[in-house]
């Protein structure tokens, strides 16, 4: 076990969620800002659940930059491995908002700026979990770094970790996305997946044993497919499958970021090597709790890890 128990790699990225619920980007009048990308949900709930975390990352020379810093430092992620890029913006998102999946706009310059000099051995002979996203695989520099540190990270004993939350229009092609995914999937990570990125990914509906045969044949031990309101379906090869409820949410306040909540939840219970079915409870939990608020989790997340 590292001192380090996530260090999460990828993009940070400020969010611009539509304040009218329910209506697309082209009907929404009025945004509010604030800060997003996967891997930076997850490494900010992860410090407010009390884990070290470290977030590498790129940002713009500009108040944006500021802004990210300033909020990660107020949850206390560690932001020395974020680099500062000259003459490329922060990059900026705009998203509807919505109780399912979000519509979204994305404006690219500085996120993907990720390079190999950000991230040595010495940070990850320290950590525990190695977790990215299929954003921040979508485009290189990052993708070659993410892929390269992840295969060393491995060696080095490292539990690796994926979102793969694919969006068609991040990638060159699906072609090329899926040789990335399986290129990650080689290092055995835990792999969280939803219904609705594996419809985009595969362009069809499949079966979820067939999408967890995917994964599993890419060398993948366990896949966690959640289903929204339908809970999720946990994989773990040669072990069958495990299926847990959602907890029910009278009132969907937003659904950007449920995901990451969710997965925050699981790697959470996953570092303190609690069995895998409290693994999703916890998840499950956390995923309840950010459908309830706009933005991020609220401030008493901490209680989660009282629970365990």
């Amino acid at each position: 076990m590292g001192s380090i128990d996530i260090l999460c790699i990828g993009e940070v990225l400020v969010d611009f969620i539509g304040h009218q619920p329910g209506v697309n980007i082209n009907e929404t009048r009025d945004y509010h800002r604030y800060l997003g990308g996967s891997p930076t949900n997850v490494a900010m709930n992860s410090a407010r659940l009390g884990l070290k975390s470290v977030l590498v990352a790129t940002v713009g020379n500009d108040a944006f930059g500021d802004y990210v810093f300033k909020r990660l430092a107020e949850v206390g992620v560690e932001t020395k491995y974020i680099k500062v890029v000259e003459a490329k913006p922060t990059s900026v998102i705009f998203v509807s908002r919505t109780e399912n999946t979000p519509d979204f706009i994305p404006f690219r310059e500085a996120d993907y700026r990720i390079t190999e000099d950000q991230i040595n051995k010495g940070l990850l002979e320290n950590t525990t979990i190695f977790h990215t996203t299929c954003f921040a695989l979508s485009k290189d520099p990052a993708q070659t770094t993410i892929l390269k540190k992840a295969e060393e990270a491995y060696h080095l004993g490292c539990k690796l970790s994926i979102d793969v939350n694919y969006a068609k229009k991040l990638w060159n092609s699906q072609a090329v996305a899926l040789e990335v995914i399986k290129a990650y999937c080689k290092f055995d990570p835990l792999v969280k997946i939803s219904e609705d990125d594996m419809l985009r990914l595969f362009e069809k509906k499949l079966p979820h044993d067939e999408i967890f045969t995917f994964f599993h044949e890419a060398g993948v031990g366990t896949v966690c497919l959640t289903l929204g309101s339908l809970g999720v379906k946990l994989s773990q090869k040669g072990k069958g499958v495990v299926q847990l409820p959602a907890i029910k949410v009278d009132n969907v306040m937003d659904a950007t970021g449920a995901g990451d909540a969710f997965w925050s939840g699981f790697l959470f219970a996953y570092i303190k090597e609690k069995p895998i079915e409290k693994c999703l409870k916890v998840a499950l939990q956390l995923a309840a709790l950010k459908l309830q608020n706009v933005g991020r989790l609220p401030d008493n997340i901490n209680i989660i890890s009282k629970l365990l």
